[in-house]
């Protein structure tokens, strides 16, 4: 190597290693290209609100047990026509019968009726009806009975089968959907009945042991 090309690698080597002593290789600073924080997507509102509204509710479940069922062409259906009203008012339940070996529950005709060691528990009407349903609660009214498991947050607890401990993970927009959604179905006059305490009887046992045959 000659003396020329010797003093330019010399130069080089020199030049690389004073921009690492700056880290120069290790990215952009401060004010020099930084990159731009992601926008937080705006709230949802309007139309697009109660169209997420109304997919969280079909995705929920919400009809299989706040609308009555019916027979339908290919079975048990829920009647739309009673969308989210809750237990019917005029389907009076009678006692439920007596728990029986594993079995602790039972189940009303119209899936809105659930009896089990709770008690018997009616599903509400979520309607915008503003005597019978929801039609004088706020969005927040709403959220916060949700977050609590409580009636209006702060009432009775809610009862089985509402699955309030899987519906709290949603978010507070999620949840404020859902309401925005109730709110443009039809308003149906119809008073779900208070849930009954469960009765402690005696119960005659399921079947005769053998040391008590013959």
């Amino acid at each position: 190597m000659n003396r020329k090309h010797f003093l330019f690698a010399l130069t080089a080597t020199i030049t690389i290693q004073a921009a690492c002593d700056r880290g120069d290789d290790a990215g952009p600073r401060t004010g020099e290209f930084a990159a731009e924080p992601e926008a937080k997507a705006a709230p949802l509102a309007g139309a697009a609100k109660v169209e997420r509204g109304r997919y969280l509710v079909n995705a929920g479940a919400c009809n299989d047990c706040h609308t009555p069922w019916k027979v339908g062409p290919n079975g048990p259906e829920p009647d739309m026509s009673r969308q989210l009203s809750g237990h019917p008012a005029a389907f009076e339940m009678p006692p439920p019968p007596a728990a029986s070996g594993p079995w602790i529950g039972a189940i009303g005709a119209t899936n809105t009726a659930w009896a089990g060691p709770w008690g018997v528990s009616f599903t509400a009407n979520l309607t915008p009806d503003p005597t019978t349903g929801i039609g004088t609660w706020t969005e927040q009214n709403f959220i916060d009975t949700i977050r609590n498991a409580r009636h209006m947050g702060a009432g009775r607890p809610l009862l089985p089968p509402m699955p309030a401990p899987m519906y709290a993970q949603l978010t507070d927009e999620d949840l404020g959907s859902i309401f925005a959604y109730l709110r443009t179905i039809p308003a149906i006059d119809n008073k779900v009945p208070a849930p009954r305490p469960p009765v402690t009887a005696a119960l005659a046992p399921a079947t005769t042991s053998i040391a008590t045959r013959n």
